[in-house]
């Protein structure tokens, strides 16, 4: 009876028994060889592990024709005062989405900024830019595009640009209604920066039960960074970008910064802040160098050993170091369908 109802459960009724008739032996044994291969088989089918990250989304739920403007205007060099720079000049999405250099190059070619963070999965962020300034990614794309170290541009003279182009009217009057205005601007960058995601790492496909996505040495670093600590920042869904520390707690990270940074004391002006940035998604972070907010560290090994060694104040092995970056390489994801890759940078 528990044989033939167990079977009866898990296969949908294909076989059933009376229970008061007497069953050969012939059909108990056939009924228990059955139950077995479909327990053993829902045993061993891929099932999301219960861990403390969680795997991106494999589908996009952006508007589709938002999007399509939105990576028309991220493209566009009118975007900028002087018409020479576009979003995707700093973040070139068939690089990592990120300029490759220790510092962006800033408009005027004299101020100093930090590194450019890659924008890929930027919309799991719950806040932006390495001090945190704002809390919401259209507030980020407003906020770069008038910076005068970065886009320089003025609404008045961007709509005024973009308005002259009879494309632009064309394109914004299906999807808006009051058409090409700032606010609607806005939500269509955003739109198609929200769609910049890279689902399907080896890593997601292993969080959602493919347990042979690793293999054992990257399975290994991971447990080592659970183990460590590292998960402690590096959190969420987007392995970080959602809340801020000091950089160095145990040590003075190496490497010479060259210029005087407060971090995010410079939004706050509160002591505690001083040194304070934000901790950044590590998605896509074996593409994605040179790391930190100043770019100090070129290598991923030499930033694995910054944070083991100023952050967490263990010191590794180079076994250690090794796993760590076997693990960190499975983080890499797909950008429509394809592996997020960069290409060679000449250094500054």
């Amino acid at each position: 009876m528990a044989v033939v109802m167990c079977y009866h459960f898990l296969s949908g009724k294909l076989l059933t028994h009376h229970p008061k008739t007497k069953m050969t032996k012939n059909q108990l044994t056939t009924y228990l060889w059955i139950s077995t291969g479909l327990l053993l088989c829902h045993a061993l089918a891929a099932e999301p592990l219960e861990e403390p990250l969680a795997p991106l989304p494999l589908t996009n739920t952006e508007n589709p024709g938002k999007v399509a403007l939105g990576k028309r205007l991220f493209h566009d060099n009118r975007l900028s005062n002087q018409h020479t720079r576009s979003c995707a000049t700093c973040h070139p999405l068939d690089s990592g989405a990120m300029d490759g250099k220790q510092r962006a190059e800033s408009a005027d070619g004299v101020a100093v900024l930090r590194n450019t963070p890659s924008l890929f999965n930027v919309g799991f962020n719950y806040f932006y830019n390495w001090d945190g300034v704002v809390t919401t990614l259209e507030a980020h794309t407003e906020k770069v595009m008038l910076n005068p170290r970065i886009m320089n541009a003025t609404w008045p003279e961007l709509l005024a640009a973009l308005s002259a182009d009879a494309s632009y009217k064309k394109d914004f009057a299906p999807i808006y209604p009051d058409g090409l205005n700032k606010f609607n601007l806005v939500d269509a960058l955003t739109c198609f920066e929200r769609s910049l995601a890279t689902p399907n790492a080896r890593f997601d496909r292993f969080l959602r039960g493919e347990k042979n996505a690793l293999n054992t040495g990257e399975q290994q670093g991971y447990q080592l960074f659970k183990s460590l600590g590292c998960v402690a920042c590096h959190q969420g869904m987007n392995i970080g970008g959602n809340l801020f520390q000091k950089f160095g707690i145990f040590g003075e990270p190496k490497g010479n910064p060259k210029v005087a940074d407060d971090g995010r004391y410079t939004v706050t002006k509160n002591e505690r802040d001083l040194g304070v940035y934000r901790v950044p998604s590590l998605r896509n972070v074996a593409v994605t160098a040179p790391y930190f907010h100043d770019g100090r560290a070129t290598s991923l090994e030499e930033a694995v050993d910054t944070m083991a060694e100023d952050q967490l104040g263990k010191p590794l092995s180079s076994q250690e170091r090794s796993l760590l970056v076997k693990f960190l390489n499975s983080l890499t994801g797909e950008y429509l369908g394809k592996p997020v890759t960069r290409k060679a940078v000449e250094p500054r």
